[in-house]
């Protein structure tokens, strides 16, 4: 059984997060990493050590799991990834990530309503790239945000919570943590009690956020190729759109996508977050 991740403590992810500004300047062949840790205030044991304890890559790996030329290598070798049934049964960590997650579409009117008549509940929890922000319905978990030094818990829940304004909001912390927990630590992904997410949105946005969720962990794949997959291949820039609206990120992987050329294009919640997930993730796949 490979030894799985835990939740680690915010105070790493802020040090990745100074880490990745670093990295994504110099690039993975150019680190300097005496200079480096001086600069974050660590010894190269220190930082060595943090990163393996993170995402079980050293930094100079996990740079170049985050690079463009990786990224392109991706998209080469899983050009079909989308079009692939993948093969049923447990035989990764990647694999048992692919299915943990069960979701349903919620009535038409209730996105007509804009949530009127939902009682959410939401509330902030650890995650390995700093606070989640969690909503969730009596139906499964409806929304994840993140808070850092730009985006406070509050602004992180309102950003969520205007998607579907006429909802009740109630904040209950210690709902959210076991959701959270079941989320972003590996050693509690089962299929056998899958994390029940509620997708609400349009007919359209709904088909891109479910073809998401077919995108395996080390796996992207482009715009073009999630229109091509609905069937609407010259909708690329809707697909954008849609995938930049998903309320539940990391669950439903929009940070999987990426551009034409492999380029890491924006995302909701910042590009070093999304460079940090895929990096988190790269480490997950190593050690399958």
């Amino acid at each position: 059984m490979t030894r799985q991740l835990a939740l680690t403590p915010a105070s790493d992810y802020e040090t990745v997060r100074a880490a990745i500004a670093y990295l994504s300047e110099a690039g993975p062949d150019k680190t300097d990493l005496p200079r480096f840790c001086r600069a974050l205030g660590k010894s190269e044991r220190q930082l060595t050590d943090l990163f393996r304890r993170w995402c079980g890559l050293t930094p100079k790996t996990f740079a170049q799991a985050v690079a463009l030329d990786h990224a392109k290598r991706l998209l080469a070798d899983r050009q079909s990834v989308l079009d692939t049934t993948y093969e049923v049964g447990l035989s990764s960590t990647s694999r048992l990530h692919d299915l943990f997650v069960t979701h349903q579409a919620m009535p038409p009117g209730a996105f007509r309503a804009r949530g009127e008549g939902l009682d959410m509940v939401w509330g902030a929890a650890p995650s390995p790239f700093g606070i989640a922000v969690l909503t969730a319905t009596e139906y499964g978990l409806s929304g994840i945000g993140f808070a850092d030094e730009q985006v406070s818990v509050r602004q992180a829940f309102e950003d969520l919570a205007n998607r579907w304004p006429n909802a009740r909001y109630t904040r209950n912390d210690a709902a959210v943590v076991p959701i959270a927990a079941r989320i972003f630590d590996p050693a509690r992904w089962d299929p056998e009690r899958p994390v029940r997410v509620v997708l609400i949105g349009t007919d359209f946005e709904i088909k891109v956020w479910e073809t998401l969720l077919s995108i395996p962990v080390g796996g992207a794949t482009t715009y073009g190729k999630v229109a091509s997959r609905i069937g609407r291949s010259s909708a690329s820039r809707a697909v954008g759109a849609a995938v930049g609206k998903n309320p539940i990120s990391f669950v439903v992987p929009c940070h999987r996508v990426v551009g034409s050329n492999g380029a890491l294009t924006g995302y909701h919640w910042g590009v070093p977050r999304k460079r940090a997930i895929l990096g988190w993730e790269a480490g997950l796949s190593a050690r399958a």
